[in-house]
Formats: structure tokens, sequence, C-alpha cells
């Protein structure tokens, strides 16, 4: 692959660039974004080799859309209108049944592979991005079966080279799970981030007092809203579905604690102690 188009050269977007030159070494990465500074500050880092327009990608090898959810599926039939009978389009979004649905008629839907790098930080724009942020990581795959086989194997050797692994699944499917194990940790950390921001309006000291602990809690506050808040759009009724189970949990945690049943607390905390060798399987 040679002519590489980037559209949205944050984090995701701008780490694929850097391990794609890693990767490639004849490959030219081009720049696409609506911020023009931060094309500026891409080319600055070296992440991309020129800017360009959607008349340029008519000579992609490869295009990458990574922007926010809600811009993607407006924007992925452009794309697609654009390109050429041989170039491979991706989308990195963390919801894919939207995406796929925008696309599903459309032409040339057998130039386009939905796909979702489970990796990234709190961190945002181009100075965010980071060499071999997919190592290891795994990328999830929907409706494999709608791209071309010879695009298919072009991004399977992509995803190898910088380290992935695959997972199929359909998009809605994909929405569910990822409402658990993604979006729900989000707004968890939101609400607990706004929670102790609201106490220590009264309480000075509690930021001083804040440990390790509370750090790691909430990293994912520092998320950018205007990433976050078309995910929870685009995927609300299984956000709404997970939120219940939470809120419901959190409830009774309260209900033990107010009936000083600390033997079922100890319980409850021992149980979900298995979530470790879990975690440990997955890492």
């Amino acid at each position: 692959m040679n002519n590489i188009y980037i559209i949205g050269v944050g984090l995701i977007g701008g780490s694929l660039a850097l391990d794609i030159k890693s990767n490639y070494k004849h490959a030219k990465i081009f720049g696409i974004d609506t911020n023009d500074s931060h094309l500026d500050e891409a080319l600055d880092l070296s992440i991309i080799d020129q800017k360009a327009t959607y008349t340029d990608l008519v000579n992609a090898d490869l295009v990458v859309l990574s922007i926010p959810v809600d811009k993607a599926v407006l924007e992925l039939p452009k794309i697609l209108d654009a390109i050429s009978d041989t170039t491979l389009v991706l989308d990195v979004g963390s919801t894919k049944n939207p995406i796929c649905k925008a696309v599903s008629t459309h032409k040339n839907r057998r130039n386009f592979l939905a796909t979702h790098p489970i990796a990234g930080t709190e961190f945002s724009g181009p100075k965010a991005a980071i060499h071999k942020l997919f190592q290891t990581k795994t990328n999830i795959i929907c409706e494999v079966e709608k791209t071309t086989f010879k695009l298919q194997e072009k991004a399977m050797q992509l995803f190898s080279n910088l380290g992935m692994r695959i997972r199929y699944m359909n998009p809605e499917a994909h929405d569910k799970h990822i409402a658990y194990v993604s979006h729900l940790s989000h707004i968890s950390s939101f609400m607990l981030g706004k929670t102790v921001i609201e106490k220590e309006k009264n309480e000075r000291d509690i930021f001083d007092m804040a440990g390790s602990g509370f750090e790691s809690t909430v990293r994912l506050a520092k998320s950018s809203p205007a990433m976050w808040t078309p995910i929870f759009k685009q995927n609300s009724a299984n956000v709404i579905e997970t939120l219940e189970e939470y809120i419901n949990n959190l409830k009774q945690f309260k209900t033990l604690m107010e009936s000083d049943d600390f033997d079922e607390i100890f319980n409850e905390m021992q149980n979900t102690n298995h979530i470790k060798s879990i975690l440990n399987g997955i890492a």
C-alpha cells in the first residue's frame, strides 16, 4: 500500500498513520481534517506527509475514517463515492450498526470494512498519537462477508503487521457488548468525576487526599465529550439497558450498607474478584 489517506488525524487515526509508516516503508500518508490546525500539527509531528481533500481519494490504496461516529455515518457514503475500484476503506468507530446501515445499499459497499480496534487513551488530537498503540489489541470486524475478498486480505495483512488480534461479530452484537465493556465505563468515570467535583466545592481538601485509585478510576473522564456524546446517542438503547443494571447493582450495595450486612458486601466483592482471572486471560 503506497497512498494512505487518514480522515481525522487524532489519537486513533494518527497512531495508525505512525504504525503504517513503520511497516510500509514506501507509504505516503495524506491527512484530511476539518480542523486545519490538526493537519498542521500532524505535519509538524511527521504523522502525515501531506494535506489532501476528498477529490484526491481516487488515488488512495487505503482510506481510514477516524472521526466522531455521528459525522462518520454522513461522510462514509461521500468517501465511497470518491474512491477507485481497488481502494480499501476502513472505519474505526465505537458503534458499528449505524455505519453499516448507512452504506448497506451503496454501490461501493464491497470496498468498505467495518472495524473497531479496542485501543486508545483518554487523550485526543494529533499529539496524542503513539507508536504501537494497537500491538496485541483486539480489532472487532463486522460484516466481513460484505467486503470483497481481495480487500479483506489487504486489511488482514495490515492488522497482522500492526500486531492486532481479530474478532468477528455482527454489528448488533458488537454494539450491545461494547455498551458494557466500554460505554458504561466512560459514563461511570464521568459521573464519579462529577460527584467528586461537586463535593469538592465544599470540601477543599478532597483532591489532596485523592490517590492512584481515584486517578485510575476517573481517567476516562478526561476523554473528549465531542467524541463520546455521539457514541452514547447512537448506542442509546444498549447504553440505557446497561445503566439500568449498573444502577440496580449500586442500589443493592447501598441497601446492604444500610442494613449493616457487611458479610454479604464481602461476598459481593469476593465474587466480583473473579474479574481478575477473566482480565488476565485477555491480557
